[in-house]
């Protein structure tokens, strides 16, 4: 009786408050299925867009998305130096059916619950998507400097499977990952690519090290996010890590005087000089450096004689990035008695990117510093110009001690 004569006295508060409910009721049930692809789907509708959460590529020019309904094609345009081929994965929500026309390409269910890595430069992606507890398995221990690697590491809840040729097969197929990120070199006798899926492992190359630009590199992160469904997060993480990057950049960019710098070392009688189209010629542009080999535009490294490098970079300023094993200038002079003739090695202007190494050798700067290249940049700025950013400490550099 009391609902009959509410109905007569207040019908229009008593509509607007049903309106409200079914309102509120609709809109959860839609934010369940735009949130749902980090699980299986258990009803399918072919007109549902699965994936609200799109990644866009904005740096790196080796990797390309195409996203679909239920699933995405993922492309690896430029897998190793020379590469005749490419590679695509097509990435199916769980739940959803297999698309055809893909023969040539893996099919992998997404998002995945456990991932082996075959590269330390893979893990800080994980730890930057907090899915550290997704990994089951690395190649080799010795070499990881990521914090939260290696504490599970130490927890006894990661196991080493090795990489290249020497990829321990049996021990990858007792783990049973949905995932197995490696890269690739094109050499058929130590890539392990072939010898995974062969094997009936699901393998993603990973191909960062092709990119030229250091934020090119970095956003290989969004790659790893296409697997866990983690598009959001690696948006975020990337473009505040790009904008740092830019701005810090920017402060080094009208810089009076721009020192000169040249990097490397004489190994076994040749002297591989990165090209000015490589990263490192780009690390160096916006730091405010004037790299002496930035006048060579082709692609990776050029294989040079010591006479032919001193010939150029005598003078130079400052010299980076050579010998792991050399910690004093004692000690760079001891490996070859010519290195004294370099003017930088006279004032002892020479920085290592060795300042991160842990007890077995492995160098962060190759795994932390590949995702967090705003930082490595702030290095090369404050060895280049001190003047520009004179509270940062160096993180990845340090200078060599006499």
């Amino acid at each position: 009786m009391k609902l009959v004569k509410l109905l007569h006295q207040k019908p229009i508060i008593f509509l607007c408050q049903l309106f409200f409910i079914a309102t509120f009721i609709v809109a959860c049930y839609n934010t369940t299925i735009h949130t749902s692809n980090n699980t299986c789907i258990q009803n399918y509708n072919p007109n549902q867009d699965y994936f609200s959460n799109k990644i866009k590529i904005t740096h790196a020019t080796g990797l390309a998305v195409e996203y679909h309904n239920h699933y995405k094609v993922v492309t690896i345009k430029n897998p190793w130096q020379n590469a005749k081929t490419q590679f695509q994965y097509v990435l199916v929500q769980c739940g959803t059916p297999i698309p055809k026309g893909f023969n040539q390409a893996q099919i992998i269910t997404v998002p995945i619950n456990s991932i082996v890595s075959l590269s330390t430069t893979h893990l800080p992606h994980l730890a930057k998507l907090g899915v550290v507890d997704k990994l089951i398995g690395i190649s080799n221990s010795n070499q990881v400097n990521t914090p939260e690697v290696v504490e599970k590491i130490k927890a006894g809840k990661i196991t080493q499977v090795g990489n290249n040729s020497n990829v321990n097969i049996e021990k990858l197929l007792e783990l049973n990952p949905d995932l197995v990120t490696t890269f690739g070199t094109g050499n058929s006798q130590t890539d392990s690519y072939s010898k995974l899926t062969e094997a009936g492992l699901k393998v993603a190359i990973n191909a960062e090290y092709m990119e030229d630009t250091p934020l090119g590199r970095s956003e290989w992160l969004k790659f790893t996010a296409l697997f866990f469904n983690r598009e959001a997060q690696a948006e975020i993480i990337f473009n505040e890590i790009a904008n740092k990057y830019t701005q810090i950049a920017q402060k080094a960019q009208y810089v009076k005087n721009r020192p000169t710098v040249f990097v490397g070392f004489n190994f076994k009688g040749t002297w591989f000089m990165p090209t000015g189209k490589s990263y490192v010629a780009k690390y160096l542009a916006d730091a405010g450096g004037d790299y002496l080999w930035s006048d060579d535009k082709s692609a990776g490294s050029l294989p040079l004689s010591f006479e032919v490098v001193l010939e150029r970079a005598a003078n130079a300023d400052y010299w980076l990035n050579f010998s792991q094993a050399w910690q004093s200038l004692q000690d760079v002079v001891a490996d070859d008695s010519r290195y004294a003739d370099f003017q930088a090695v006279k004032t002892g202007n020479l920085y290592n990117n060795n300042a991160r190494v842990n007890a077995n050798g492995g160098n962060d700067y190759w795994e932390g510093g590949i995702s967090s290249p705003d930082i490595v940049l702030s290095d090369l700025i404050k060895i280049l110009h001190l003047e520009i950013l004179p509270n940062h400490q160096l993180f990845y550099y340090r200078k060599l001690i006499k």
